[in-house]
């Protein structure tokens, strides 16, 4: 049990959502701290995406209360919710850039729009600049989307995701679409981002490498790599949590060799078990 466990920064009371009547999110309960990493893992329309819009408060749950740093957001106003945006770095899907603006554009709108980050004018455009050369990106201010590869494109949405510095971070599907040299540049950015400020991150994929690469790999700022983490009494020293969703439900939650050892069917199908 970690030692902030009286204050997760993230934490799902019961929660469901449906739409028209067909459940997305049933009765989901999960706690997530400083520092962890979450895996979602499920099949298409198992309500991975769902479960992030809710945390962002882009979803209301029909029932339950979710909590976002020890506040209740089920029940803010929308003028509300900015502030609790401010702290939640988001990638959705695609990467979803305004195609109209520069890549500079992209990456400075949290900071230009969000009235809760209060970063001054004269900050805007170093904080870009760091986010970019984060993702190593440093010759894109200038280019557009669509001047970008798909690879390329990702990268500048996570820049955008952590130019503000937020403590907690969501990932829908970071590698989707990608070659795999592409995913693992990817991947290899969100361990970066994790271990350097101790974000809470929570990814959905499908990729079951993506998940095995958070668990088991650590970034090195002494020589810019990701290296294998010592294990502490058998496990990981990050702490991984592998979440199962079916239909909305929670059917699996725990650590890599746990999932690894389920004999439950629906989960052993998102398992690629390692030698």
């Amino acid at each position: 049990m970690p030692s902030d466990a009286q204050n997760p920064v993230l934490r799902f009371d019961h929660v469901s959502v449906s739409f028209d009547d067909v459940p997305a999110l049933v009765d989901l309960s999960f706690q997530a701290f400083e520092g962890e990493s979450r895996i979602i893992l499920g099949a298409a329309g198992s309500g991975k995406t769902v479960l992030l819009k809710t945390a962002l408060g882009l979803q209301r749950p029909d029932s339950g209360a979710v909590y976002v740093f020890g506040q209740d957001i089920s029940r803010l106003s929308e003028r509300e919710l900015f502030a609790v945006r401010g702290k939640i770095g988001m990638l959705f899907q695609e990467s979803a850039l305004f195609d109209s603006l520069s890549i500079e554009e992209n990456v400075a709108y949290p900071l230009q729009y969000q009235a809760s980050i209060h970063c001054a004018k004269s900050e805007v455009r170093p904080r870009v600049e760091e986010a970019l050369k984060f993702v190593e990106l440093e010759g894109t201010l200038e280019k557009f989307p669509s001047e970008l590869s798909g690879g390329m494109r990702r990268r500048a949405a996570i820049a955008r995701a952590v130019v503000s510095g937020p403590p907690l971070l969501l990932y829908d599907s970071p590698t989707a679409g990608l070659d795999p040299i592409t995913a693992n540049t990817i991947m290899a950015l969100i361990v970066k981002e994790r271990d350097l400020n101790k974000t809470t991150t929570l990814l959905v994929t499908y990729r079951y490498q993506d998940g095995n690469l958070v668990a088991n790999f650590r970034y090195n700022p002494d020589n810019g790599r990701l290296e294998r983490a010592e294990k502490i009494d058998g496990r990981p020293a990050s702490r991984t949590v592998f979440m199962v969703l079916r239909e909305g439900s929670l059917i699996f939650e725990g650590p890599q060799d746990e999932l690894e050892a389920s004999e439950e069917p629906y989960v052993s199908k998102f398992v690629k078990r390692r030698e």
